[in-house]
């Protein structure tokens, strides 16, 4: 990140840094914020807009104490509050992305309705759009990636989270002369019966809502990560849910995947309860002799396939960077290549009744796996990241898909018109 790091000099050197809005102030956004306010150069948070102000404005002052923070109703009390260098928050995410004032802005909400309207007031007012949202982009990334090229503005998932982390390790493998063929995620649990009620303390405890921490238990999320991270390579998955083999120690992944199976194309997967449990491999393939004999000196293993890891993904500390990167290189983390390759799908978590209303990623009602994409079109199934607020018109048994057939779907949302358009934009 040397390059990115002089060009961020440069520009605060030259009184000009990225002007940055964040949208959200959870978890993931109370991270970014800090990284932006602890280390501002040439890249400044001058705003934040949440549904409850009292959390915004904590993202200010978790980061550097006690300051004078405006709170924001209209356009030009942000706009004079961003001229003043005065921190703003706002209740309403449009001032934000219609500001002059602003160069960029990070959706970091987690919800794909409300992510969507972020998306495309931002897109249409001319602002750079980048995501800590996987949801968002596993379900309509490659709609609004279409308009954003389409506005002449960068659309990019964050770095720090587990996609663009592989991606980044993926070209450090490539340009190393292997081929990556699988790209891993390393998982401690999976529990598709987690709800909001078994994962209360422990969100409690890790400063996190219930809801997402189900989503991690109840493998929604990784299913999520996994899809944005497929739909940006053109990769696809082994099976429907992964394969997601249990081993001890990451070096004994190319030992569990087939290799004949990984060589007709790059899937993405993931491993269960392996060391070092929070970072991410991707196995790389090379059938050169002298490559494999460097490779045996080096004790990665007797090949043809190796495992290259890192350690750890930090997101949301990582992710300014590759704000810098997208809106100064044109350089997209992550991004969806051509329409889906894969999909994350809606199983009931428990046996469901008729009249009962989905309560979405996270919730008591239902869970997301990821499949291939042409398997979800062939089936009519639903997309996870649309399910919420979805009605049941018969009983659905528990892990069982769900089908668009099984649902009435909640009048005038834009993800819906959104996904019609991407399902048009794309059709296989």
């Amino acid at each position: 990140m040397i390059i990115v790091d002089t060009a961020l000099a440069k520009l605060e050197a030259e009184g000009k840094p990225i002007r940055v809005g964040l949208v959200g102030a959870g978890f993931a956004a109370r991270g970014f914020a800090l990284q932006l306010l602890t280390q501002p150069i040439g890249m400044h948070l001058v705003a934040i807009s949440n549904r409850t102000l009292s959390s915004a404005e904590l993202a200010f002052t978790d980061s550097i104490g006690n300051v004078d923070i405006k709170r924001c109703v209209t356009q030009a009390e942000l706009d004079a509050a961003i001229s003043a260098h005065t921190p703003a928050v706002t209740e309403n995410y449009e001032l934000l992305c219609e500001s002059a004032g602003i160069d960029v802005i990070v959706e970091a909400t987690g919800e794909t309705e409300f992510g969507a309207q972020v998306a495309m007031k931002a897109i249409e007012n001319g602002k750079h759009i980048i995501l800590i949202n996987a949801e968002l982009d596993a379900t309509l990334g490659p709609i609004l990636k279409h308009k954003a090229d389409l506005a002449g503005v960068m659309y990019a998932q964050a770095d720090g989270d587990q996609p663009a982390k592989l991606v980044n390790l993926m070209r450090d493998v490539q340009s190393l002369g292997f081929r990556p063929l699988l790209l891993g995620n390393i998982k401690s649990l999976i529990d598709p019966r987690r709800t909001p009620a078994t994962q209360k303390a422990f969100a409690e405890a890790h400063f996190q809502r219930p809801k997402m921490i189900t989503s991690f238990a109840d493998g929604t999320k990784i299913s999520m990560e996994m899809a944005s991270l497929a739909n940006g390579v053109g990769f696809k998955v082994g099976k429907r849910g992964m394969h997601g083999p249990r081993c001890a120690r990451v070096e004994e992944a190319p030992g569990l995947f087939n290799l004949d199976e990984l060589l007709q194309g790059g899937i993405v997967d993931y491993i269960l309860g392996a060391e070092p449990s929070f970072g991410v491999f991707v196995l790389g393939y090379s059938d050169h002799p002298i490559k494999q004999r460097y490779m045996d000196v080096y004790k990665m293993g007797p090949g043809p396939l190796y495992t290259f890891y890192v350690p750890y993904h930090l997101s949301p500390l990582e992710a300014p960077a590759s704000v810098a990167r997208a809106v100064l290189f044109k350089d997209a983390a992550l991004a969806p290549l051509n329409g889906l390759t894969t999909e994350v799908i809606t199983l009931a978590k428990r046996d469901l009744k008729a009249g009962e209303t989905l309560d979405g990623i996270g919730g008591y009602t239902c869970y997301g796996t990821i499949d291939n994409y042409d398997v979800s079109v062939r089936e009519n199934l639903l997309p996870m990241g649309l399910c919420d607020g979805c009605v049941l018109k018969r009983d659905i048994p528990m892990d069982q898909a769900i089908t668009y057939a099984d649902v009435t779907l909640p009048a005038n949302r834009l993800a819906d018109t959104l996904r019609a358009e991407q399902n048009a934009l794309y059709a296989r």
